[in-house]
This record gives C-alpha cells, structure tokens and sequence, in this order.
C-alpha cells in the first residue's frame, strides 16, 4: 500500500495525471470533429503540458532551494527533463506552422510563472482573477483550435463553440482547487471563493456548467455523446457542490482532474 502511494504521488505530482487530462480533451476533439488521430501532436501536447506544468510548480522552489533539493523533486526534475527532450523531439516532426500557431499559448505558460510585471514582481499567475483565465484560455486554444487548425479544417461555429464550452469546463474544474486553496492563498490573491465566496462559488460553477449543457446539445454530433455528457455533467456537479476547504489529499488532484479522462474513455465505449 505504501508502494501503491508513492507511485499514485508521483503521477500526481509530476504532472502526468495533469498530462493525461490534456491529452483527454485533445482526443475529444479529434472524436467530435471526425479528425483522423494525430500523434506527433497528441504526444507533443502530452510532453508539453509535463514540461509546462512542473516548470509553474517547481522552477521558483528549485531556485531558491537548489542545493537541498529534496530526493523526489530531483527525480521530478530529471523526469522533467526528459519529457522535455521528448516534447522537442515530436516537435521537430510537426509543421512549423503548426509549432508558430502554439507559440502564443506556450508564452503564456512561461509568463504564468516567471514575474515580469511591477517591476519583475509578479507574474499572471499572482494576478487574482487573471489566473483562471489564462489557464482555462490555455487548455481550450491547445484542445481545440490547435487540433482543428493542424488539421487544415474551417473554423466554423461549431468549433468556436467547443473552445467557449472547454474554457467553461476548465473553468469548473479549477473551482475545486480554489475552494480548497483559500486557507493557503495569499489574502492579495482574489481568486473566486475569497472574492465571492464558497457556496456563491459552487452556484457560479452549477451556472456555468448548465451553459456547457446546452452548448453539448448545440455541438455535439450524436446521441452517444450527449448521453456520455450528460454523465459528465451529473458527476462533475457532484464534486463541485461537495468541495470543501478541508478535502481529501486526492479530491481535486486526482478525481476532479481525471474527469477529462474519464469523458474520453466513455465515449471509446
């Protein structure tokens, strides 16, 4: 069991389950819009958002404690290399339009963690509200539109209304880390529970999910997929109305991130 915990830890805190979500909802998109699957650009956004996430986790801890660096954040570093290797080594086999077209999405996830703003202070992700959207932002460009653009295809309303629903859902998603957050958030950062409050943020997180359930019904192309998103729907309700401060080590980071993943694997049925 103990085994079984630290391997269940490190997936978690390398940023593979992260990993696994993106990946997820890139799939997504390549069902729904009938795209043949693409793998240098699955596995290239699998790598990337490795690379990407432990960079905003551990880059600022890595800096200031680089010599007492503990034995599994060096594990996590040199995996992260790695995975980094491996993202410049399917990048190399995608079209450059294809890269130039991440490139935006990419600084942004740079400019998340490294401060340039106030006099090279803060960065986006010290920014209260600025923070969701650039991560919601980042996974609906890189899930959506970057599919449909390295496929050649149109971007027609539907596609447009997929990347407002992804942001939506991402959006959701993140909720119960904030709500879980508050007690460790600097009283500077208004994320949406301090600003609002939980149970108005839980309400806000039900409103937003109602508008991806009708958005579904407007995009989806069958009945299987609306029925899969109805069971999304339900279960990610649940999680949300059942966040709370004190949650379970693996509430948010394993089983509300894996909701993704899960979407993915039912509609494969």
């Amino acid at each position: 069991m103990n085994l079984f915990k630290k391997v269940l830890d490190f997936y978690i805190n390398s940023s593979i389950h992260v990993a696994f979500a993106v990946f997820s909802l890139f799939r997504i998109t390549e069902l729904y819009f009938g795209f043949s699957y693409d793998e240098s650009l699955s596995f290239f956004v699998f790598f990337a958002t490795i690379t990407g996430y432990n960079f905003v986790k551990y880059a600022g801890v890595a800096k200031l404690h680089h010599r007492s660096l503990t034995k599994n954040l060096q594990i996590i570093q040199i995996f992260s290399l790695i995975c980094f290797l491996l993202m410049c080594y399917y990048a190399w086999l995608l079209p450059l339009k294809t890269l130039l077209f991440f490139v935006p999405f990419g600084l942004l996830t740079f400019l998340y963690a490294v401060p340039f703003l106030s006099g090279f202070q803060k960065n986006l992700r010290s920014i209260g509200y600025l923070k969701i959207v650039v991560v919601a932002l980042v996974w609906a460009s890189t899930t959506v539109l970057l599919p449909v653009y390295a496929s050649e295809t149109f971007f027609t309303s539907e596609v447009y209304l997929s990347a407002v629903q992804r942001f939506l859902l991402v959006v959701i998603l993140i909720l119960p880390f904030d709500i879980r957050d508050v007690q460790y958030d600097a009283i500077s950062l208004q994320t949406i529970p301090k600003k609002i409050g939980i149970e108005n943020t839980k309400k806000f997180g039900a409103v937003l999910l109602g508008l991806c359930l009708v958005l579904e019904f407007i995009i989806s192309p069958n009945t299987h997929f609306r029925t899969v998103f109805l069971v999304l729907f339900s279960v990610l309700l649940v999680l949300l109305m059942r966040s709370k401060v004190n949650q379970s080590k693996y509430y948010s980071s394993f089983w509300v991130e894996a909701i993704p993943i899960f979407w993915w694997l039912f509609l494969l049925v």
